[in-house]
């Protein structure tokens, strides 16, 4: 019986002998029971506690039919919009519509509504009044407080009051879930439910919080001010820590929205418990009629091995949400997942990643974060590793060596991110010379996101040349091995702190090291991150300084065209980008030079296509043999056209 797909309609529960639900559990995705999915780990976790389950998946948000079909359940209603944001899974950085949602049947689009669970919740009150409604998931998590809402280009009210629902579970939920069900089933009025880590609630007023708390500007004073909206988001940024952190308070109107503090993270035990759950590794087998789920071709065959992240990317909103301290499964938890792997349909022999939000993080990154917190002013390893930091790969090093002698696994790939800096602050090259030997397919792909170091200093992403030094010892050791694979670089246009001047240099970067993004990815302003603060406020939280914020469709689509600055559709941006910050030196035929003249161009069209084509081949593999063979490129602060007297001088930003 533990092994079905929990009930997803009537005859479900009368097959289970039920009559009645204690949760239904409305989500914005399809139904999927795989780990990698937080409706499956909520649904499984609860009924492990001993309660019982079931799921609405994509109801139709049109009428209140759908969110009626399990009856009115015995406890309540938890709602979320679904493994990823839906207004991240409708729209592109551009607002323009999507045409495919990977957490749908199919991948057919238009399955959910725009801020799924609002419209949810607002559907059950339509249906059952007053009975509780839980939020959570990544869509509630990151708007618990006022929050810019990039799609209205507005600052909209916690998720909490707009939904009407009684508590927000925030984070990976997994205990205050539980301890929530448990109160819920003890009688408690969810109005009252005050006391539990991890979840936020609605006070009347001040007097009936009993915990410490920071109070922090209210909704209106954030809406009406931008330096109080960066002060407040530095509190609730400086408060995301389980053992050192305040309760937070924010005024919405008459009322004050209360967030605990975050809930501590699971030991290792605790998540090796949640990993080994019932779960059917897969779609509800309805969806089958539609051609599946595509999501599940992503993690399929894919581990999780950690979770949290000490990154703390300005961009990334794992801070906000599964928080800095890092998480860990056992080596058995993760060899007894490959085993399982290996017996699934259609497993071919290749176990496609072994990580998490960083796959080489698997352990907190000192001893004093495990007892005391992650350090309220300092980042682990921006703008450099700290010297606490505890750099050590063996044990991860240890695992893989295990999964890849496993009977009927030819290779196990590490696909995750993984942070280079972490790696080359580790003396022991065995890591990574292990991992370019047995666990690179072809292609490593890595994050550096920027060169320029004003970028790079707000992004909080390793400055200097890290990255060179990087790139130089993979090639070096991919030589030595007798293999040719490649970095593919994860590269980010129009971050705030970034000029056209920015952008230019990263161009030169790209010319200097012969390569050419096929993808560039345009900052998305998303809740919950420090970059997304700066770019509605034009303020650095951290320092509360200006920053310059490129935010025009033109300003962004010239950023965006100098990272792509050979594509044919792109000469016309590049070509104003470089007019407009004084870098003609860019412009003519020179070898250093990244587009040509106009009056050039008609003859370059005429070149045959065959000639073309061979001669960028050419070039592409000069560029890729000269990194192999472990060769400097270019001095990138040498190429900024200083020598030309009509280039204007880069002015550096600092912090």
């Amino acid at each position: 019986m533990e092994n079905k797909f929990l009930p997803i309609c009537k005859q479900d529960m009368i097959d289970r002998g039920w009559d009645e639900l204690d949760f239904v559990l409305v989500t914005g995705d399809a139904y999927v029971d795989h780990h990698s999915f937080g409706t499956a780990i909520i649904s499984r976790v609860l009924e492990n506690a001993g309660y019982k389950v079931g799921i609405i998946a994509q109801p139709n948000w049109k009428t209140t039919d759908d969110f009626m079909k399990l009856g009115r359940p015995r406890l309540g209603f938890l709602v979320n919009g679904g493994n990823m944001d839906s207004m991240v899974n409708h729209y592109s950085v551009s607002k323009k519509h999507r045409d495919k949602d990977m957490y749908s049947p199919g991948g057919k689009m238009g399955l959910r509504p725009d801020r799924a669970t609002i419209v949810y919740c607002n559907k059950i009150r339509e249906a059952y009044k007053n009975i509780p409604i839980m939020i959570g998931g990544i869509e509630a998590s990151l708007r618990r407080f006022g929050h810019y809402d990039y799609w209205s280009d507005k600052v909209r009210k916690s998720m909490l009051v707009d939904s009407g629902a009684d508590l927000l579970v925030y984070g990976m939920s997994e205990k205050q879930i539980v301890e929530v069900a448990n109160a819920l089933n003890d009688g408690f009025d969810p109005k009252y439910i005050r006391h539990i880590n991890g979840t936020c609630y609605i006070a009347d007023t001040l007097e009936e919080i009993y915990d410490d708390y920071v109070l922090i500007p209210s909704y209106k004073e954030i809406c009406d001010d931008k330096v109080k909206y960066a002060q407040a988001f530095k509190v609730q940024y400086d408060e995301q820590d389980p053992y050192r952190g305040k309760a937070i308070v924010q005024k919405h109107g008459d009322k004050y929205v209360v967030q605990n503090k975050p809930e501590k993270p699971l030991s290792r035990l605790e998540l090796d418990e949640v990993y080994a759950l019932p779960y059917q590794k897969t779609y509800h087998p309805i969806y089958e009629k539609d051609g599946g789920i595509p999501a599940i071709e992503e993690v399929k065959f894919s581990i999780v091995s950690s979770r949290g992240c000490f990154g703390s990317c300005s961009f990334c909103a794992i801070t906000f949400h599964q928080g800095r301290a890092v998480q860990s499964r056992s080596q058995n938890s993760i060899i007894d997942e490959a085993v399982g792997i290996t017996q699934l349909p259609g497993f071919k022999g290749y176990i496609h990643d072994v990580g998490g939000p960083t796959a080489n993080f698997r352990k907190a990154a000192c001893k004093k974060q495990i007892t005391q917190g992650a350090c309220k002013n300092k980042q682990c390893l921006h703008p450099e590793p700290c010297k606490n930091l505890d750099v050590d790969h063996s044990e991860y090093l240890q695992l893989l060596r295990k999964l890849r002698k496993l009977p009927d696994i030819k290779k196990v790939f590490v696909r995750s991110g993984l942070r280079y800096d972490y790696i080359m602050a580790d003396k022991d090259n065995k890591f990574l010379r292990e991992l370019i030997e047995h666990h690179v397919s072809g292609q490593l792909k890595v994050a550096p996101e920027h060169v320029a170091e004003e970028v790079l200093q707000y992004m909080q992403k390793p400055a200097g040349n890290t990255y060179d030094k990087f790139r130089q010892k993979f090639f070096a050791i991919n030589e030595q091995l007798g293999k040719k694979q490649y970095i593919i670089p994860y590269l980010m246009s129009s971050h705030p702190g970034s000029t056209l001047n920015s952008a230019i240099e990263l161009a030169e970067y790209l010319r200097d090291t012969g390569y050419q993004p096929e993808q560039v990815q345009d900052f998305y302003p998303t809740p919950g991150t420090l970059s997304t603060t700066m770019f509605y406020t034009g303020i650095d939280p951290i320092t509360m300084k200006p920053v310059y914020v490129p935010k025009s469709k033109h300003e962004k689509a010239m950023q965006r065209a100098l990272l792509q600055y050979k594509a044919p559709r792109n000469y016309d941006l590049v070509h104003a980008a470089l007019v407009e910050a004084g870098r003609e030196d860019l412009i003519g035929l020179g070898h250093r030079c990244l587009i040509k003249p106009k009056d050039v161009r008609p003859y370059a069209n005429r070149v045959s296509g065959a000639k073309k084509k061979s001669n960028n081949s050419a070039r592409g593999n000069d560029s890729r043999d000269n990194a192999l063979k472990g060769k400097k490129v270019n001095d990138r602060n040498n190429n900024k056209g200083r020598n030309n007297k009509n280039a204007k001088p880069i002015k550096k930003k600092k912090r």
